[in-house]
């Protein structure tokens, strides 16, 4: 490989629906592409799918097998992927360029997420801040199954509460739920690389290790913090398939009076978990529903 080659890149433009993103995301990690972004403008619907790939290393046959493996993500939301667009461009400074690309997030009236480098507008002043690095692809709040977390939390702030975040990502549901007011928060997650985020994120956010708690693993780890105690609010933005698998397990983390918040399920997914966490003992109190995406409130009958 020669020095001209190695500083050149191939960069991929890819229009997507918010859908696909969480999806994407994965998937170009999961190839080993970790140069991501993606482009969006809070107040626009549209979202664009950033990545950089060395162009010695990715002829066209190369790229058009990505493709190829990247289109059946869409099939599931009866999607199709739109065409991408292929640059070659110089070498650049990846730790610098890829933030060109975030924004300041307003969600819901009161919350803002923030990313790590930016400094507070001045019409967010009156926000509760929460401070993201998300060069970690674990989200930022960007996506509708988060939103939906995080304004529920906005709705009826968890004052007082004790909070476990299952499948807790880039740590910003518990964040929030600490800034709206939560005692303290419990989060686990069973990727190790979602756990070093959401460490690395509390301390962008100054958040005392003792109200944030971060372990690896799920249900099990998160009994073993509360050490045969149980806490009043559940937040889990998962898929919907490991929602019910995992649903047996809840009554041994949420008290007699606790409530779930049940996300990253589709809305036609939402009948069959229903029907599952009835089976189990819970009460379904409303499903809330933003596209295609939905969540459940959920308490103990």
């Amino acid at each position: 490989m020669n020095s001209a080659s190695a500083l050149r890149w191939w960069r991929l433009a890819l229009p997507i629906a918010d859908e696909l993103e969480e999806s994407l995301i994965w998937k170009l990690t999961d190839l080993g592409i970790c140069r991501i972004a993606v482009q969006h403008a809070p107040e626009k619907a549209e979202r664009t799918l950033l990545a950089w790939l060395p162009s010695s290393e990715w002829c066209e046959s190369d790229r058009d097998q990505l493709m190829v493996n990247l289109r059946p993500l869409a099939d599931p939301f009866g999607l199709t992927l739109a065409n991408p667009t292929w640059c070659e461009i110089a070498d650049q400074d990846w730790s610098l360029n890829w933030k060109q690309h975030w924004q300041p997030d307003p969600v819901g009236q009161r919350l803002l997420i923030l990313p790590a480098w930016l400094d507070l507008p001045q019409e967010y002043a009156d926000r509760l801040v929460v401070r993201m690095d998300p060069g970690s692809a674990f989200g930022t709040g960007s996506h509708p199954s988060t939103r939906l977390c995080l304004e529920a939390l906005e709705r009826n702030p968890p004052l007082g509460l004790r909070v476990a975040d299952l499948g807790c990502g880039s740590g910003v549901l518990g964040f929030a739920a600490l800034g709206f007011g939560a005692r303290q928060v419990l989060a686990a997650d069973t990727d190790s690389h979602a756990v070093c985020a959401s460490r690395a994120n509390a301390e962008l956010n100054e958040l005392d290790l003792d109200r944030l708690r971060v372990v690896h693993g799920s249900v099990d780890a998160l009994s073993a913090q509360l050490q045969g105690e149980v806490v009043d609010l559940l937040l889990c933005n998962i898929l919907a398939p490991v929602i019910e698998a995992l649903a047996p397990s809840f009554e041994q983390l949420l008290s007699a009076n606790g409530r779930g918040l049940l996300s990253g399920l589709l809305v036609d997914q939402a009948p069959r978990l229903q029907m599952v966490l009835e089976a189990l003992g819970w009460r379904v109190n409303c499903l809330n529903e933003q596209g295609c995406w939905g969540l459940l409130d959920v308490s103990r009958r």
